[in-house]
């Protein structure tokens, strides 16, 4: 059966870098970072963008269930309301397994990784004021926790690799 790896987190927090380590530990995988679905500049997130990229989202995670070749779809996106995620699952089709994973670590952890972030040009000083409040929302997800505080992105999607394959962090849609 397919399996539908669902990696959230706040910004900062390692959700790409694991999702890529992932994708090839896992055979037939494909994976999907939410944040294409919504590349633009200005980001300008309004009601209407707000579908755009949920239509987006679905649209493709609902091919990648409908296609043959992929056992393993893996999707990350900030996800911080837990509302955000049962939207996105209520909107997919198909016979499938769903896991879902936060991951998480220290405030003082994420503020070292944006930081370090904000150095070499990828993020903007803002995105701690951002990402710093919603670290919490996590934690409080009816979702598995790894906790990325002093691990690699490897290292954290090896463990949930071993948490699929046990079946450890499947939710019910």
């Amino acid at each position: 059966m397919k399996k539908l790896i669902i990696i959230n987190g706040t910004m900062g927090v390692g959700k790409s870098s694991t999702s890529q380590e992932l994708m090839k530990l896992l055979p037939n995988s494909v994976f999907l970072d939410g944040d294409w679905c919504w590349n633009s500049y200005p980001f300008n997130p309004n009601e209407e963008t707000k579908t755009m990229v949920m239509d987006n989202i679905t649209y493709l995670l609902n091919n990648f269930l409908s296609c043959s070749a992929y056992e393993h779809i893996i999707f990350c996106w900030v996800m911080h309301k837990e509302e955000v995620l049962r939207n996105v699952l209520s909107r997919l089709k198909g016979d499938f397994q769903v896991f879902c994973f936060s991951l998480v670590c220290s405030e003082q952890a994420l503020v070292l990784r944006l930081f370090g972030d904000v150095a070499v040009g990828t993020r903007r000083e803002d995105v701690i004021e951002r990402s710093v409040p919603r670290l919490q929302n996590y934690w409080d997800m009816d979702t598995e926790k790894i906790d990325v505080t002093y691990i690699s992105a490897l290292e954290a999607a090896e463990l949930i690799e071993n948490r699929v394959k046990l079946g450890q962090g499947q939710m019910n849609r």
